[in-house]
């Protein structure tokens, strides 16, 4: 199977680009999220320029899925840099005790500035990030209530929303946005996996190849675990799509003649990935 580079070139993404210059300065903070199994790669730099040097929040999403070890070390590695950052989870509830008091350290100096004024004005945020990083269902978490539409695919949520939460500030949800090409193919490769991109335009076979090599390298252990593979299988296989075939094979994922059927054990990788059925596995350290 023959190497490429995985590109996106969405038309609705120059329309999110513009709304979010539009409405940055009816915000007070800008909060980007991030997949904590790529932090660096669902990252979009496009946004960090938009934003310039507005008050941000880095939240690093589904932390149930991503290595914890690895997440605290992204974690330092943004404060470091000067950036707040904290990990939260949807389905474990992980880190929503965080959100309102970071946001609120970060703010400090205007809210102190309107206490001093007799303002209560109430705090208002941006919420930004790629597609599919789980911006709905934690806005749904935020807010008590299903506020914003949820699907696990990209490119779901269209149109600005103001939406209120119990924490003690409001939320713009903007659209999901990727940027218009990926300089490194790393990138590319880690929003395919994580299913930033969609599907249906990706060659899936390619991408669950991919995915088998990082596998390989990052949790070999997780990876023979799940498929049965023991080290000297590991070791035979010369080539990525060697190890891909061998999953196949190991899942008796078989096709007349005795082929691999592909399409379905490439399938069957990335959910299985996507789901944390391998294990809690982060694709990039910083």
């Amino acid at each position: 199977m023959q190497s490429e580079v995985i590109q996106w070139f969405p038309g609705h993404m120059a329309k999110t680009r513009r709304l979010i210059t539009e409405n940055l300065k009816e915000v007070d903070i800008v909060i980007e999220i991030l997949d904590a199994r790529i932090p660096y790669s669902s990252r979009n730099p496009e946004i960090s320029k938009i934003v310039g040097s507005k008050p941000t929040l880095l939240i690093l999403n589904k932390a149930s899925l991503a290595n914890k070890q690895a997440t605290q070390k992204w974690i330092e590695y943004y404060l470091e840099k000067g950036i707040c950052a904290i990990s939260v989870d949807c389905i474990t509830g992980e880190g929503f005790s965080q959100l309102s008091p970071s946001v609120k350290n970060i703010l400090a100096d205007k809210i102190e500035r309107n206490e001093q004024k007799g303002m209560s004005k109430k705090l208002r945020a941006m919420f930004v990030g790629i597609p599919n990083v789980g911006k709905s269902s934690l806005i749904n978490k935020l807010c008590g209530s299903k506020k914003a539409k949820v699907e696990n695919r990209p490119g779901v949520t269209l149109n600005k929303q103001w939406i209120p939460t119990s924490i003690g500030f409001d939320l713009m949800d903007m659209p999901g946005v990727l940027w218009p090409k990926f300089e490194e193919k790393i990138v590319g490769e880690n929003l395919a996996i994580t299913g930033a991109i969609k599907d249906a335009i990706l060659d899936t076979e390619y991408v669950a190849m991919i995915l088998c090599s990082k596998l390989k390298n990052i949790a070999p252990k997780e990876f023979m675990t799940r498929y049965k593979i023991n080290e000297a299988e590991l070791n035979s296989c010369e080539t990525d799509y060697e190890l891909f075939e061998l999953v196949g094979r190991k899942r008796g994922f078989l096709i007349s003649g005795g082929e691999i059927n592909t399409e379905r054990t490439a399938a069957t990788l990335l959910e299985e990935f996507r789901s944390a059925k391998i294990g809690n596995i982060t694709l990039e350290l910083p």
